[in-house]
């Protein structure tokens, strides 16, 4: 379950609206289940978006830049610190689209497609929420992997997953093959952010790192090779020492960009992550990677049946 920060709206933040909009009260039936939106008690232009019950999404109507979850503001911190202008990006579990809202107002003239299993979940959420427009937000109902698959190869700058069935991702959305094609559709360079959930002792996450490293080993050549920067973990320091449960960003770049300052080490976005409302600890370097991954085995596509 995702935490919420402390962050309160920010009257200095775009206005989206300059009215309550018209939302409903109690749970609402969806092509997969139900979402009810939670006004916050102290004020009603921010809502917690639950999608069965689990709380998914924050969407702050007046200022689309606080995107209130923790790891989502952890996603803004390392996304603020790449080069300014811009992006393209893809939003792989996109429930209220609040960190697509925030990627348009942070960086404006940016491209966006938003990606859900639900389509009478985007529906409503671009009722509700006066969500950008196409071309700068896209909508698609579908499955992940099927729709990443459908992207043209080095076209986007940014793949954010954030895919939940109840309180896990999918399994065909964790496999060394998945995140393969994920790369594929990368521009060299480009930026993978995952939003793992887990709980003591963290055994997804260090499988998702050991399978992303693989997935990046895989696609590096002689010509292209992989930096000790391009792989990540950030979270807080009490998820990290495995003691609770928690939500882990794992951050990954493309082989063969151009070097974008000291890449996911720069000192700026320590800076920055030890800032914000609840202070994260990041862990990047081959060394620190591999000493959190441990013996973890890389996740792979099951073998398809004889």
């Amino acid at each position: 379950m995702a935490r919420r920060t402390s962050r309160r709206s920010s009257s200095s933040g775009p206005l989206t609206q300059t009215g309550q909009p018209d939302l409903p009260a109690g749970p609402v039936e969806t092509s997969s289940g139900t979402v009810e939106l939670v006004l916050d008690r102290d004020d009603h232009r921010s809502i917690t978006v639950m999608l069965n019950g689990v709380p998914s999404s924050f969407i702050d109507l007046d200022d689309p830049t606080n995107v209130g979850f923790e790891y989502m503001e952890i996603m803004s911190a390392v996304l603020d610190d790449r080069t300014e202008g811009p992006l393209d990006v893809v939003h792989l579990g996109a429930a209220g689209c609040a960190m697509a809202r925030s990627v348009d107002a942070r960086r404006p003239g940016s491209r966006q497609i938003g990606i859900d299993i639900d389509a009478r979940l985007l529906e409503l959420a671009r009722s509700w929420f006066d969500l950008p427009r196409s071309p700068r937000l896209r909508l698609r109902a579908g499955d992940a992997r099927e729709q990443l698959a459908t992207l043209a190869t080095s076209s986007v700058d940014v793949v954010v997953r954030d895919v939940f069935a109840g309180d896990s991702t999918p399994g065909h959305l964790l496999t060394v093959e998945f995140v393969v094609d994920v790369l594929r559709v990368l521009r060299p360079g480009g930026l993978y952010l995952v939003n793992c959930a887990d709980k003591p002792p963290l055994s997804t996450a260090r499988a998702e790192v050991a399978t992303i490293r693989a997935a990046l080993d895989s696609v590096a050549t002689d010509s292209v090779p992989r930096t000790d920067d391009d792989l990540a973990l950030i979270t807080e320091p009490a998820v990290l020492k495995a003691r609770r449960y928690g939500n882990i960003v794992l951050a990954a770049t493309a082989p063969g960009g151009p070097r974008d300052g000291d890449g996911l080490a720069s000192a700026g976005l320590a800076r920055a992550l030890r800032s914000l409302a609840v202070p994260a600890h990041i862990l990047c370097g081959p060394d620190e990677v591999s000493r959190f991954a441990g013996t973890a085995v890389p996740l792979i596509d099951p073998a398809p049946p004889a």
